[in-house]
């Protein structure tokens, strides 16, 4: 048995899993698209756990996580005639195959550009799109949104040359902030911090940073020095309310150095 048969003897296995949980199993019986979202959402942030860690263990685990939800959900929709796991799998080998014309197809390029700009083209016309955003998910988290926003609108053009360009227009969203601040417009300060956030996306984009996954590196190294300074304070044996603000930055200051 060759490796292809192996993964098609064993994906027709899993199937036949799945396919028998939902058809006996209470829970599984009970469960509908839409009650699955927050378990997938889950699964999808534990993939990308996995992933930072580089953990090829979790990785494999939580892989499986997702194609349980991805068979999960055509057997659902199989139920209700409305499509099959066949053809999920036949639209994506379609959508690879004609979003890749330069490897499918005669169709020259010359870099990476290329492919997304060629990308983004075809996608536009297969779903006739009203404009060249509206087929960005509205659920999607908004620093990721905003990353894709101007990624999109890079392959028609409309971007800066570098991220040099973009510091002057942090700078001046920050004053534009410090001033609704200074006039206490609650309004104004949400749309100024707005910007402000829009504006950090777009020169994360340049320098080839992925925003959520950065802020995502800063929450944990704020959440790890910060348990660095409830240790302290457990081991001092008094509570918070003893401490003054400077000894805390002083616990602070020396967390920096773990």
């Amino acid at each position: 048995m060759d490796e292809k048969e192996k993964i098609c003897k064993e994906f027709i296995d899993l199937y036949s899993v799945v396919k028998r949980v939902r058809e006996e199993c209470p829970w599984d019986q009970k469960q509908t698209p839409q009650t699955l979202i927050p378990y997938f959402l889950e699964e999808a942030y534990e993939l990308i756990d996995a992933l930072e860690k580089n953990d090829q263990e979790m990785i494999k685990e939580e892989l499986g996580d997702i194609l349980l939800h991805v068979l999960m959900q055509s057997i659902m929709a199989e139920e209700k005639n409305r499509f099959n796991f066949e053809e999920v799998c036949k639209n994506l080998k379609v959508k690879l195959i004609t979003r890749h014309p330069h490897v499918f197809g005669e169709v020259k390029i010359e870099g990476v550009e290329d492919v997304l700009t060629n990308w983004e083209s075809i996608k536009s016309k297969e779903k006739d799109e009203k404009g060249i955003l509206s087929g960005i998910p509205q659920n999607m988290p908004a620093l990721l949104t905003a990353f894709r926003i101007q990624e999109k609108v890079s392959h028609v053009g409309f971007d800066w040359k570098n991220s040099k360009e973009i510091i002057p227009k942090l700078y001046e969203e920050l004053k534009e902030l410090e001033k609704a601040i200074q006039e206490d417009n609650k309004e104004d300060m949400e749309e100024e911090i707005g910007d402000l956030l829009f504006t950090i996306v777009n020169i994360a984009r340049h320098l080839g940073i992925d925003p959520e996954s950065s802020l995502r590196k800063t929450n944990k190294k704020f959440t790890e020095r910060f348990k660095y300074i409830e240790d302290r304070i457990k081991e001092s044996g008094k509570e918070w309310k003893d401490f003054s603000l400077e000894e805390l930055d002083k616990l602070w200051e020396s967390s920096k150095t773990l």
